[in-house]
């Protein structure tokens, strides 16, 4: 078994006609998996899968959800098939029953577009085993304890990655490209708790910002934010990899969390 010690990442995965389009993002997603060590699994949560109990998937090889609409036909006819990866699925449920956390297995769910979409890009041939785990429907508090449950996952060769995007709030597309005032000022909130190391900044609301709402009317693309940031070490800061906006303020900024730097693409 490999035993090094791996980032956690927050990536946004904004969009899913990304993964068939040349944008500033998924030119960054494309090169990062070759900044990485090959990890020996990737356990994600996605935006996209909020459960109760917590759910974890366990299939032997992994369907594609495309759990969207609206969009490219070729995007409809791309595959993930990632196989999945039973011992870790029962480590995962191991470490949270430790803690505390009830969770489920679940043999029939597949890869969401949460999910999928931002590993096909890093890692395309899909030759690493996936574990997708469900956020819980309950605080952020309670994700940030999930999170630090799982922390020692990455000192065994998996990469725990968190799947949302930094400003999600589809009424407020701008199809000229143009970038509102706050969610840049929303990003730079970010910035400055994460890299600061202000964990408690970014999971208790009555610290959030006048315009949270703005960028986030629902907490679950924010969320992974929280989890993968409590799954490197929430002692910790953590440090902005690359930000840019697609379709004027969808916020697609990625973090890395943890002892291990990850070094920007050029």
């Amino acid at each position: 078994m490999n035993t090094f010690t791996l980032p956690t990442l927050f990536l946004s995965h904004g969009s899913p006609d990304i993964a068939v389009r040349d944008t500033p993002a998924s030119a960054f997603l494309r090169a990062l998996g070759g900044e990485l060590p090959t990890p020996r699994a990737i356990l994600v949560v996605s935006a996209h899968w909020i459960d109760a109990p917590v759910g974890i998937t366990q299939g032997a090889q992994l369907r594609t959800i495309h759990d969207f609409g609206g969009f490219q036909r070729e995007l409809y006819e791309m595959e993930y098939p990632a196989q999945g990866d039973a011992v870790l699925s029962e480590q995962v449920a191991s470490l949270l029953r430790t803690a505390g956390i009830e969770s489920q297995i679940s043999t029939s769910r597949g890869l969401d577009h949460g999910a999928w979409i931002p590993l096909k890009l890093v890692y395309p041939e899909a030759q690493i085993p996936v574990v997708q785990l469900s956020l819980p429907s309950g605080s952020l508090e309670e994700l940030a304890r999930m999170g630090a449950a799982l922390e020692p996952l990455r000192h065994q060769g998996v990469l725990i990655v968190g799947s949302g995007g930094s400003v999600h709030n589809l009424r407020a597309l701008d199809m000229s490209g143009r970038t509102a005032d706050w969610a840049e000022a929303f990003e730079e909130w970010i910035r400055l708790n994460v890299e600061g190391g202000r964990f408690e900044h970014i999971v208790e609301p009555q610290r959030f910002p006048a315009h949270f709402r703005q960028a986030h009317p629902t907490l679950e693309h924010y969320a992974p934010l929280v989890f993968a940031w409590a799954a490197g070490g929430q002692q910790q800061p953590g440090r902005r990899m690359h930000l840019s906006f697609d379709y004027g303020n969808v916020g697609m900024s990625f973090y890395a969390f943890g002892e291990v730097a990850v070094e920007a693409a050029a």
